[in-house]
């Protein structure tokens, strides 16, 4: 047996006998076993854009009409068509000329190689499904429209590398028409130009995503611990924690169990390396502590493993919780990122808890230049210099008046919730720098039918087709009429095909497909044909938008009340109290009111943002209540032990004292990965960077500096009721303090 030197607390040190042996053969396993993690998992996570699916049609749930239409126009020979829209446009009349030009390209691009680089993509012809191409003028006689039918599983089948064709065929189609535009503007825009462009958005999500927010964080920790070592052992914890989360949602979206879309693999990242560093930091803190009062860093790892247990585990269980509330949601895209993101935090609590803790085995030089000595320091509970033992004599002065105003004043930015738009964004303002599909959408409706790109379409049974299409003709719809083989319109000599006894009729809209008009169109449009035959379908890009946000809404009335609740119940079996984790829900509630009404005036008014998706206030609300409440998990699971033996009001104020730099460098952390999403230039992630940074901030500033404590000096033992700190006074308690009453307003 084996001998160390250990002591369980300050004093004299003796000699235990441990298994030192066995010991030391579990910290290796446990390096080993994170080592292969990131030699395996490293890999999988550089591939998870292969394994994406940003296609609308498949976040909504199967009984969405628009999903059944889609499934049931499979039948016809006309679908699975992926149509990308050249446009050309002149300022004056086209001439002969150009439009033999235009003409030509349309001739030649079946044999144009996608990409000459790639040989083995072969050439856009492969691509293409059966029929002519042909340059349609405008009725205004200054463009001309070619539609070129993309076959969709060709397109987008996957190669070897988990790569598609997509977005090199839109960018050889581009390269055609300008080669011959002729003199006129050449756009490529449709469903494949838009999916084309933000595939290709989404193209630096595993690279530049992942290198701004680790350079980000490897600063803050930098200037947060003035160490040469120390930063960059927390950063491997959290990039092990992400290999591993990575890979274990590469193997599920692989293998079909959820979908990764572009957005939840950026969150899944920012999720990961933000929630991981925060564990880290909390458990390097209470570490230093430690070993000013331990000689073993044995001892001192094993004093901060303990303590910070409860915080951190409670801080990933709300999160996790939070984000699984998600699969509620009638949106497979809402679905999918809450096993994705919950699988990501516990990979943080895992490398948290394990790797990191290792790691921090290495030595007291890890610290160096500013190494912790043993009896260096006192107690830092006691240190009445600096930043935060001045925050907390400040809010020991006047906590009544402090917590009041505080509230007041964020009540005030809640005033300006009902002005955040939330009700969805056309398609063409889903970038955030200008697209040339974007710029298409808008050429295409100036000269043609603005909704011809993507009407409407209808399944109706054979033998109600005629009136069908006769009651489709509603406020709004620029043509109706019934498709022939192929998807021409049928007519004379070409009859209407019939599959599985249903018609395909088309509704070409007044309005572009993906405005506020175009939806109001639809919906009427569904409502008038309903009344013909119930069994009719109304699909298409503006009924798939209508369905997403119709599902959105239902999932705002119906997870936020889940959320609250199940996080409160976490809240109420860590702190084991009632008051206390009330008063943590209504400051965390007020704080996420206070943020979003604070992005509705950014928003609106300084960004001049067309308005937002209808899930930003459910990802908004998640994040922020999963994860701004963590701070208050860490103040108050903190003061709790303060309280024990300090009393209600000085155990608060220690707390606050010698919790406050850590939990400000947290949310700095998490603040500064959030924001990194900025770095892809997509509307909806641009949102959610914003409102997560700005509301981990106001948490970390605000709320837990000042409203919660200051709350819950005043309220005093009550804020621990009906728990045993509302009852026994402290061992400690400060003279002059009324034991069981509240504190000083």
């Amino acid at each position: 047996m084996s001998t160390e030197t250990t002591t369980d607390g300050p004093g004299p040190t003796r000699v235990r006998r441990g298994p030192l042996l066995w010991r030391a053969v579990a910290l290796v396993l446990v390096v080993g076993v994170w080592l292969t993690i990131g030699a395996l998992g490293g890999p999988k996570v550089g591939s998870l854009s292969s394994v994406q699916s940003n296609d609308q049609q498949s976040f909504l749930p199967a009984n969405a009409e628009s999903v059944e239409a889609s499934q049931a126009a499979k039948a016809f020979d006309n679908s699975g068509a992926l149509p990308a829209f050249v446009v050309w446009a002149t300022d004056g009349a086209t001439t002969p000329e150009q439009f033999a030009s235009w003409q030509q390209v349309a001739v030649a691009l079946p044999s144009r190689p996608v990409d000459a680089a790639q040989p083995d993509l072969g050439t856009i012809g492969d691509y293409l499904r059966p029929g002519p191409l042909q340059v349609i003028p405008s009725q205004d006689g200054m463009a001309g429209l070619l539609v070129v039918p993309l076959d969709q599983v060709k397109a987008t089948k996957q190669n070897a590398d988990g790569e598609n064709a997509l977005s090199p065929l839109v960018e050889s189609i581009r390269a055609a028409a300008a080669e011959g535009a002729a003199g006129a503007q050449s756009h490529v825009t449709g469903p494949a130009g838009i999916i084309g462009d933000l595939s290709k958005a989404f193209a630096g999500i595993d690279g530049i995503l992942l290198l701004v927010a680790v350079l980000a964080v490897l600063v803050i920790l930098f200037l947060v611990y003035r160490a040469v070592a120390l930063p960059v052992l927390v950063l491997l914890s959290a990039i092990s924690a992400l290999a591993l989360g990575g890979w274990v949602v590469y193997e599920l979206a692989s293998a079909g169990h959820l979908t990764l879309s572009g957005q939840s693999q950026g969150i899944l990242f920012i999720l990961v390396v933000g929630a991981a560093t925060d564990y880290g930091l909390l458990l390097v803190s209470r570490y230093r502590e430690e070993l000013h009062r331990y000689p073993s860093t044995w001892d001192a790892l094993r004093h901060a493993w303990r303590a910070c247990l409860a915080p951190i585990g409670a801080s990933a269980g709300t999160v996790i919780i939070g984000l699984l509330c998600l699969t509620l949601s009638q949106l497979n895209s809402n679905r999918s990122l809450g096993p994705v993101g919950a699988i990501g935090i516990a990979a943080a609590l895992l490398a948290g808890l394990t790797f990191l803790p290792v790691m921090l085995l290495l030595g007291r030089w890890i610290f160096w230049p500013r190494v912790p000595h043993l009896d260096a320091t006192g107690d830092p509970a006691d240190v009445t210099t600096g930043l935060w033992p001045r925050v907390a004599a400040f809010v020991g002065r006047r906590p009544r008046a402090i917590w009041i105003v505080t509230a007041v004043v964020l009540g005030l930015f809640c005033v300006a919730v009902p002005s955040f738009k939330a009700s969805g964004t056309p398609q063409s303002a889903v970038f955030l720098d200008p697209e040339d599909s974007v710029t298409g959408q808008q050429v295409l409706a100036e000269h043609f039918p603005a909704g011809a790109g993507s009407p409407a379409i209808i399944i109706a049974p054979q033998a109600s087709a005629e009136a069908v299409a006769k009651a489709a003709a509603v406020d709004g719809v620029a043509s109706v009429g019934v498709l022939g083989a192929g998807g021409r319109p049928a007519g004379p000599g070409v009859p209407p095909q019939v599959a599985d006894g249903n018609v395909q009729i088309q509704a070409v809209l007044s309005d572009p497909a993906d405005s506020a008009a175009a939806d109001a169109t639809v919906r009427r449009l569904r409502d008038a044909v309903h009344a013909v035959d119930p069994a009719v379908l109304v699909g298409g890009q503006t009924a798939i938008q209508i369905d997403i946000r119709d599902a959105a809404d239902h999932d705002l009335r119906v997870i936020i009340p889940i959320i609250l609740a199940a996080v409160l119940v976490v809240l109420i079996l860590l702190l084991r109290a009632l008051v206390a984790p009330l008063v943590l829900m209504a400051a965390t509630v007020l704080s996420f009111g206070a943020t979003l009404g604070v992005s509705a005036l950014v928003f609106n008014h300084l960004f001049d943002f067309p308005g937002a998706d209808p899930a930003v206030p459910l990802y908004a609300f998640v994040f922020l209540v999963a994860l701004g409440i963590d701070y208050s998990i860490f103040l108050m699971t903190r003061a709790r032990e303060e309280v024990a033996g300090h009393g209600p009001r000085e155990g608060v104020l220690r707390a606050l004292r010698v919790t406050g730099g850590v939990i400000t460098s947290a949310g700095v952390v998490l603040a500064a990965t959030f924001a990194a999403l900025g770095v892809i230039p997509i509307l909806f992630l641009a949102q959610i960077a914003f409102i997560v940074a700005f509301g981990v901030l106001l948490d970390t500033l605000v709320v837990r500096s000042l409203l919660v404590p200051a709350l819950s000096v005043d309220l005093g033992r009550t804020t621990w009721w009906p728990g045993r700190l509302s009852r026994a006074p402290g061992r400690h308690e400060a003279g002059g303090q009324a034991p069981d009453g509240p504190g000083e307003g």
